[in-house]
Formats: structure tokens, sequence, C-alpha cells
């Protein structure tokens, strides 16, 4: 808690979004199912395109890992608008549904690192700190 009493400090800001997650996605996912065939069946589950991204990054597949992250952040940011998010404001990483979300921003990052797209990498840290300034540290994006 910081001095003001909220986990981010603003009592005048908007409210902390937390999203619904999909928890049949995220179910299938910990169960082991393969990414592909979750993202193909719940293709507005964030959590889904992060793993793919980060599945492309750790084959070093830039390209594909960056797509998959963007289109993650994308269906992100439609759930974000759909409860409330006008943009800006909290998207505290402790809340177990934001991380899908977040992890695609964060894939999106190194990706964008990888083929030297620098302001895309700074958009995306910048956006990481706004939702939580906890999220990079959790997501190991220095």
């Amino acid at each position: 808690m910081t001095s003001s009493g909220t986990p981010f400090g603003d009592l005048l800001g908007p409210p902390p979004v937390l999203l619904p997650g999909d928890p049949e996605a995220e179910a299938a996912l910990l169960a082991g199912e393969n990414a592909t065939i979750v993202a193909a069946a719940h293709p507005s589950a964030s959590v889904a395109w992060a793993a793919l991204a980060e599945e492309a990054l750790d084959d070093d597949k830039a390209i594909t890992a960056y797509a998959y992250a963007r289109t993650g952040y994308h269906r992100g940011l439609d759930q974000l608008r759909r409860n409330g998010w006008k943009g800006f404001g909290p998207v505290p990483f402790r809340h177990e549904p934001n991380r899908g979300f977040l992890r695609c921003v964060a894939a999106l990052a190194r990706a964008a690192d990888l083929i030297g797209e620098t302001d895309e990498v700074a958009r995306c840290r910048d956006l990481l700190d706004d939702c939580d300034p906890a999220a990079r540290a959790e997501l190991g994006l220095a």
C-alpha cells in the first residue's frame, strides 16, 4: 500500500480494472492443452495468445511471437474497454485474469526488441508501467 492507502496511490484516478478472465481457456492451458488449440477454441482469451507468443519467443521465432502477442494485446484491449477501462488506469498484475493481457504486452515488447522496433518496445514498457508499476519486474522485463 502507498501512503494514500491504495495500491496505486491515486484516490482520484480510475479504479483498477479486474478482468473476468476465461476460465475454460485458463483451465485448458493449465491442463497442458496445446495453446494453438486453446486459442482457436477461445480466440478472445489473451492468455492463449500470450502462451503462443511466449512459445514462439522460446523457439526464436520473433515475427511469429510478435503476431501472436499483437493479437492477444488487441483482444485484451477489447476486454479492458468492455470492463470500463478508458485507455489508462490500473490493470493489476496480482489479479490473475489480467495477466494474459499483461503477458501479451511483455511478449510484444520482447518480440519488438528482437526485430529492432524500438518505439514499440518503449510503448509496451510504458503501458506496463501505467497498468501496474510492478508488472515489468513480475514479467521479467527490465
